[in-house]
């Protein structure tokens, strides 16, 4: 067995009894807080002077789950053998990102009305409704799932929670890819000038602003996609496996991607290149 310690505040533990299989570095942990922190504060800041109240329920929210999570980390990092905090780190991070997620969801809707919807698959409010739909349902399951394992007495327990915040990663991942699917599709039309049905109003103008939206969704929903892959891996890998027991990969494949993805939202925020409302075109798009 591994003959490594912790530090005093925590007293002397093999590396075996730690809930990670490593001792979670302090200085990682706090290095995410403050990031988390400081994209939090900026969105609060943002979503109120631009009055995008959808933003507190959503990229805020994430924002103080990571917050959480990372929290738990910190604390692991003084008692790697704490159940709680390891849990608390667990269930956080796997949850946090889904209202994340639904932004991207909700802002292909818009770029969808701004371009013109006469390229897409589904009307703007039925994308809106459709993905976040499955994005709720997504963290509903992640949400029953953390909560059996944070509160499980054994190993099959907290097995069955996992397993459960697996299916609702899947759910999540495959929102995602369908969404990616018909974004392409409907980016691919609009630039080729294939629209799928007849419409008055033309062809929307892709400026500069729209243009770097698009960018940051694609970037913002590429990084969430990787960290989706790494955490069907990690989970399916249980407990015990390889994976979730190598912090390096955590750090990059999770903290490191959603960091990235909040982050892009506040450097390109919609307030300011989309506008506070969603653009003006003809209220029959809604209902076509």
């Amino acid at each position: 067995m591994y003959l490594h310690v912790v530090s005093a505040r925590s007293g002397s533990i093999a590396l075996g009894d730690s809930q990670y299989g490593y001792f979670p570095h302090e200085y990682v942990a706090i290095i995410f807080v403050v990031l988390f922190s400081m994209s939090t504060i900026l969105h609060l800041g943002q979503a109120t002077y631009y009055r995008m109240w959808w933003l507190f329920p959503t990229v805020c929210l994430c924002g103080i789950g990571e917050i959480l999570g990372w929290s738990g980390r910190l604390w692991s990092s003084f008692s790697p053998s704490f159940y709680n905090p390891f849990m608390m780190q667990i269930v956080s991070t796997v949850i946090a990102p889904t209202p994340l997620i639904a932004v991207n969801f909700i802002l292909l809707s818009w770029l969808v009305r701004r371009l013109g919807p006469c390229y897409a698959r589904l009307t703007p409010i039925r994308y809106a409704i459709v993905f976040v739909a499955c994005d709720t349902f997504a963290l509903v399951i992640q949400a029953v799932g953390g909560g059996i394992a944070s509160s499980a007495a054994d190993l099959s327990g907290a097995t069955l929670g996992a397993n459960i915040m697996l299916s609702g990663i899947v759910v999540q991942f495959t929102a995602i890819v369908v969404y990616c699917i018909l974004a392409l599709d409907f980016l691919l039309r609009y630039n080729q000038d294939r629209p799928l049905r007849s419409t008055s109003s033309g062809r929307g103008l892709l400026d500069s602003s729209v243009r770097t939206m698009i960018l940051a969704l694609t970037f913002s929903t590429l990084v969430l996609f990787i960290r989706s892959i790494y955490r069907i891996i990690e989970l399916a890998g249980g407990w015990h496996g390889r994976v979730l027991h190598t912090e390096v990969y955590f750090n990059v494949l999770d903290g490191g991607m959603v960091v990235l993805a909040i982050v892009s939202l506040n450097l390109a925020h919609p307030g300011r290149l989309l506008g506070s409302r969603r653009p003006a075109q003809p209220a029959a798009y809604a209902t076509k």
